[in-house]
């Protein structure tokens, strides 16, 4: 308990010099690089951050069968993305060869596959429910392997009626660690989101990482998600999170409807040395062009990685 509340310091620490831009680090307009100390040695980072876009945003044409996974792919090209993030709940089966012929249109195209999303909840009080959702997650892993992504979503659940966040937290940690035991086997990391419910906290998300203690297990960040408190505003709690991002959800606003300096957002990410995809995830109906949202990312993406 002591390493954790020590790490947990550490972490904070962290974050904090991440927005005072007490991190020595220099900027150009195509490049970002910067230097600070982990665990108690001079780090250099190179920011290597990828546009990209979440299936999901896109549900309500997956709902009514104007759009699939197929033509999804094909509109990155379109868009001039680097990938795209798979939402599996709008993959037709996972039967032998569909999968697989994602897989192919994807490497025709040109389009990498920055991870896959499952919605498995881990918050499950019922040991044999808790072991029915390391076997989803299990399958969707496979699915992941065979698609030729690296990266599976995850997440933690609402918090059940009557449970503590103490409960809650010791559930979580014990499926994503046989998870990320699986999934480390295949070469699959798994990202807990920051989503609604136990997961919207810096607190509880770095308290999952310590405790499930894998290089397989990280945070798919949604920038969105965090919720604000008096001492900790959204920016400090995805600061804070930085060193365990595996991916990240972008959008123009947070939950409490409030706008979010993208910029900024970008900056963070960069000084931290983050190495993966900016993903937008909102709602949007299919129309000719790129939408601002995309372009948006994409001139952020080119401002602050080395590439």
């Amino acid at each position: 308990m002591e390493n954790q509340v020590e790490r947990r310091h550490f972490l904070k620490a962290a974050g904090a010099m991440l927005l005072s831009g007490n991190v020595r680090t220099s900027f150009s307009q195509d490049s970002a690089h910067g230097s600070q100390t982990h665990l108690g040695r001079q780090v250099e980072h190179t920011a290597r951050i990828f546009s990209g876009c979440c299936a999901y945003t896109y549900r309500h044409a997956f709902q009514d069968g104007s759009l699939t996974l197929e033509t999804f792919i094909e509109k990155a090209v379109e868009w001039k993305l680097d990938g795209v993030d798979m939402t599996v709940y709008y993959m037709k089966s996972t039967d032998p060869g569909y999968i697989e012929n994602l897989r192919y249109v994807g490497y025709k195209n040109g389009v990498s596959f920055s991870g896959v999303a499952c919605g498995s909840s881990m918050v499950q009080p019922g040991a044999s429910k808790r072991a029915q959702v390391l076997n989803d997650i299990r399958k969707w892993v496979d699915v992941t392997q065979r698609i030729g992504a690296p990266h599976l979503r995850v997440f933690a659940g609402k918090q059940p009626e009557g449970s503590t966040m103490a409960q809650c937290v010791a559930w979580v940690v014990e499926t994503m660690k046989a998870a990320c035991d699986y999934s480390g086997s295949k070469g699959i990391t798994l990202g807990l989101e920051d989503h609604e419910g136990v997961s919207q906290s810096a607190e509880v998300c770095l308290e999952i990482m310590h405790r499930v203690d894998s290089k397989f297990a990280g945070i798919n960040i949604d920038i969105s998600h965090f919720t604000a408190t008096s001492s900790r505003d959204s920016y400090s709690q995805i600061a804070e999170c930085l060193p365990y991002a595996t991916h990240a959800h972008v959008r123009a606003g947070f939950d409490d409807g409030s706008p979010i300096d993208l910029d900024r957002i970008w900056k963070m990410f960069a000084n931290s040395g983050y190495k993966g995809y900016m993903s937008y995830e909102g709602e949007e109906k299919i129309v000719g062009g790129v939408p601002e949202q995309l372009s948006e990312i994409r001139r952020l993406c080119k401002k602050y990685s080395s590439i």
